[in-house]
């Protein structure tokens, strides 16, 4: 496994990471516990995982995904294997499955931070959370697929500052390591930074966004910042929910898998996006590699990134995707996947 610094802390995460939306859903608590196992003796460190999973959101399952870990987390020795991640939701005006959790009071302030973090901290049964995520802005922005910025005049949104205080209240508190951002900008992420900067606050040390064959925005604009300002990427849908690894190719709809149970993840469907997988695909193909390896390997290997977040319902799957920090890619094949890239840019933001 390779290790890379999160952000300017001291800490060094797996360039895997294991995810874990599917966990309460698609997994049972053997399952999770099997993957973690696994994982982690593959040398993976970092777990990522949110207060709104398993996934798709429902509130019969919320918290779900963190109870599962947390089972884990109290067997003897494990929680000083891992850097623990999870999130907090924002509102959910943009993200409506949302509205079942702590009755939509889901702001980016103090009050409802608090509340957050300790059911988190309950949940995981731990005192302490490595990486404090916030899941999306707490702002109107483009993000979740959204293409274009469609400003909101005169929005009451909780100030970032006001937010930061919260968060500086958690790492005093001990109960926070680090802070790190998700689905957010770079006006956003350069905008933390530059408050922290000026009023001694918490500085993000990540930044966790979609980032695959099938949506490289991330590449404009944030990889600069994530480069310059030691504010890495954590990758998530390296694999597009499994779209990369060409099972959904020529309309097929492998029993149980995420994208044939729910017709909701239609972020990374139609036909461009198909276009462009089948491209890919025969890319990896011809020059000898497992499809869902192919792609990873792409990710593991740009500089901006600090952790690949994976995800699997089966061990096997878990496996071959953790075995893609094997794979090297040739110059010849990352020329073939920029020649994709121009003919089909971004299909699935």
């Amino acid at each position: 496994m390779d290790y890379r610094r999160l952000g300017k802390t001291d800490i060094k995460v797996s360039a895997i990471a294991l995810g874990t939306m599917t966990w309460g859903e698609q997994n049972t608590e053997a399952d999770a516990h099997a993957q973690l196992d696994l994982a982690v003796g593959h040398g993976v460190n970092l777990i990522d995982t949110a207060e709104m999973y398993p996934s798709p959101p429902r509130a019969e399952t919320q918290g779900a995904s963190e109870v599962i870990i947390g089972a884990w987390v109290k067997k003897p020795g494990n929680r000083e294997k891992i850097v623990l991640a999870t999130k907090a939701v924002g509102p959910s005006k943009k993200l409506s499955q949302a509205k079942h959790i702590r009755n939509g009071a889901t702001r980016h302030d103090a009050a409802n931070l608090e509340e957050a973090l300790h059911s988190s901290l309950k949940r995981l049964q731990t005192d302490y959370i490595d990486l404090y995520q916030l899941h999306w802005p707490d702002r109107t922005t483009n993000h979740f697929g959204q293409l274009g910025y469609e400003h909101v005049e005169d929005e009451g949104t909780v100030p970032i500052e006001e937010t930061l205080q919260a968060l500086d209240g958690f790492v005093r508190a001990g109960k926070v390591r680090h802070i790190g951002l998700s689905n957010e900008t770079p006006w956003g992420i350069m905008r933390f930074l530059h408050l922290a900067e000026t009023q001694g606050l918490p500085r993000v040390v990540s930044v966790q966004n979609p980032y695959s064959f099938l949506n490289r925005s991330f590449e404009i604009g944030n990889a600069e910042i994530a480069i310059r300002e030691n504010v890495g990427l954590l990758a998530y849908s390296p694999l597009g929910f499994g779209a990369l690894s060409g099972k959904y190719l020529n309309g097929a709809k492998p029993e149980g898998a995420r994208l044939t149970r729910w017709e909701r993840f239609a972020r990374y469907k139609g036909e461009i996006a198909e276009m462009a997988t089948a491209a890919y695909v025969d890319v990896a193909r011809r020059h000898g590699f497992d499809p869902a390896q192919f792609a990873l390997a792409y990710v593991n290997s740009r500089r901006f990134l600090t952790s690949n977040i994976i995800g699997a319902t089966t061990l096997d799957q878990l496996k071959s995707n953790l075995d893609s920090i094997h794979v090297k890619l040739s110059p010849e094949a990352l020329t073939e996947i920029d020649v994709i890239h121009k003919r089909y840019p971004n299909p699935c933001p």
